[in-house]
């Protein structure tokens, strides 16, 4: 019997083999950390979040301890999610500008005691007493709105100001990077706008560009205390069916300054992430978003799974051509990469 010349197993023949060839690896300057703080919660009273086995919402003291463990194994930067007392959420989402919200304070504790690039989501779910990402008005039956769902109508126009506001706060408190992730129209030249006219031109806007209306932000919603009260996201949140839309989105923002992109979920997103990858030269990021991981963590838990498949999933994504990916796989990542 003739043998083929080209034998491909002789580029895989060992590990160390596998390791010279590999045509993509995954860093761990790659690694983006969401945390989560909440207001109200004590030195040492970390929350498990039931809905994503191994994370927790911190007090501003505990969530700096665990990024300066996770910066001393290597990780580089982090993303923030703050939780504000129920009791100061209004109409508005007023604690999401406030200068000494939850945030905030984390940004300055953060920029002080750690060297880590620190990004501050900005949107107004998580402090609105209606749970929306902007401003709303509720249906009543004198008004009549085509565009609404449920009865809510999201109103862009007045929630750019507010979205202003907490980006030039957050920005105050030493945020290298801005990531609004509202998508309300319009908000990424209202952001630099209003960054550069505070006197923050140097501060980057990661823009959450393609961001889907997707199922699998359910755990995330728990996580924040962000669920809509009535209504729901879909008005402002790309259809989960479109891929065109995401290139006209993510071209919108680079038009109107944003400095990064990023393409929200990502498992179920892999063919968007490759499009925006070829279309646009801004690195890009991706969010391996909570019911990815939760997911995959109950696999695991009933043992259909097992933790190689953490790796494969992430390997996937950088492999559709993301530069960077926010995960809450990365503490497992930076000890096992």
């Amino acid at each position: 019997m003739d043998y083929p010349v080209v034998r491909m197993r002789r580029l895989r023949k060992n590990s160390n083999m596998r390791d010279m060839v590999r045509e993509n690896k995954l860093n761990k300057e790659d690694l983006i950390y969401p945390i989560y703080f909440k207001e109200g919660l004590e030195k040492g009273e970390k929350e498990e979040i039931s809905t994503m086995p191994g994370q927790f919402r911190y007090s501003i003291e505990d969530g700096v301890e665990y990024a300066k463990e996770l910066e001393a194994k290597g990780l580089k930067s982090i993303i923030l999610f703050g939780i504000p007392k129920e009791e100061t959420k209004d109409k508005i989402g007023s604690p999401a500008f406030d200068d000494n919200g939850i945030v905030q304070n984390a940004i300055r504790t953060l920029k002080k005691e750690t060297n880590l690039i620190v990004m501050a989501d900005v949107c107004l779910c998580e402090y609105t007493s209606h749970g929306h990402c902007g401003l709303i008005k509720t249906y009543v039956e004198d008004d009549i709105y085509d565009d609404t769902d449920d009865g809510i109508k999201i109103l862009n126009d007045s929630s750019l100001k507010y979205l202003v506001k907490t980006a030039i706060s957050q920005a105050k408190a030493g945020a290298d990077v801005i990531a609004p992730s509202d998508m309300m129209d319009g908000r990424i030249q209202a952001i630099r706008k209003g960054l550069d006219d505070a006197g923050f031109s140097d501060v980057l806007i990661l823009s959450y560009s393609a961001k889907y209306a997707s199922s699998f932000y359910a755990p995330f919603r728990d996580a924040a205390c962000s669920t809509p009260g009535q209504g729901n996201r879909k008005s402002y949140q790309m259809d989960p069916a479109n891929s065109r839309e995401a290139v006209r989105e993510c071209e919108l923002d680079v038009i109107e300054g944003a400095d990064m992109l990023m393409v929200k979920p990502a498992l179920s997103y892999l063919d968007i992430i490759k499009t925006i990858k070829e279309e646009f030269s801004l690195p890009l990021v991706s969010y391996n978003v909570s019911g990815e991981y939760s997911m995959i963590m109950a696999a695991i838990e009933k043992g259909y799974l097992n933790e190689e498949s953490i790796m494969e999933s992430l390997l996937s994504i950088k492999r559709a051509g993301s530069d960077l990916i926010i995960s809450y796989f990365t503490p497992y990542l930076l000890d096992n990469l």
